[in-house]
């Protein structure tokens, strides 16, 4: 009885740890989990969520949605939110995520300006925080030069990739 349970418990954990590793081979690392899009995507996203509360402002504004008060508030406020959720989708190197962070500051600042009633200064956030997650396209790919400068020869040596100007100064 010992030996049948001992079998079965090996099976079992045989089968569970194959489990795991299966769904490993098909993606690596952390980000994985969470990055549903490409950072591409993830902006593009992003800057159509800001372009619809910049949409509800503008028909807010022009009187179309005056007599109904808090749930145009609240529906400006709701795609505030949709855009900082997708902005979280912008994963691709440090440089970007700082960036991406500042950008999300705007946000933050439109949507308290929207719940003060501020809609002059949400559409100045909404906008500049539009220009900053525009920016963040020519930020996503790395320039030959930074490539090199983060190479160094102990990376080329574990990958056998000889480069004679990995980690080399200017």
């Amino acid at each position: 009885m010992k030996l049948l349970k001992s079998a079965v418990v090996a099976t079992t954990l045989a089968l569970s740890l194959g489990s795991f590793s299966a769904t490993a081979d098909t993606c690596l690392g952390m980000a994985c989990m969470y990055n549903r899009m490409t950072p591409i995507e993830g902006i593009e996203a992003t800057l159509g969520q800001v372009a619809e509360a910049l949409n509800a402002i503008q028909v807010r504004n022009s009187g179309g949605a005056a007599d109904i008060g808090k749930a145009g508030d609240d529906v400006i406020i709701s795609n505030i939110k949709d855009a900082l959720k997708l902005s979280k989708e912008i994963n691709a190197n440090d440089k970007l995520d700082r960036n991406r962070n500042r950008a999300n500051d705007y946000l933050k600042k439109a949507r308290a300006a929207v719940q003060e009633g501020d809609l002059v200064k949400a559409t100045e956030d909404l906008k500049e925080a539009e220009r900053r997650f525009s920016d963040l396209k020519g930020m996503i790919d790395l320039t030959q030069a930074d490539r090199v400068s983060q190479q160094t020869n102990l990376l080329n040596r574990i990958m056998d990739t000889p480069d004679k100007a990995a980690g080399a100064r200017k």
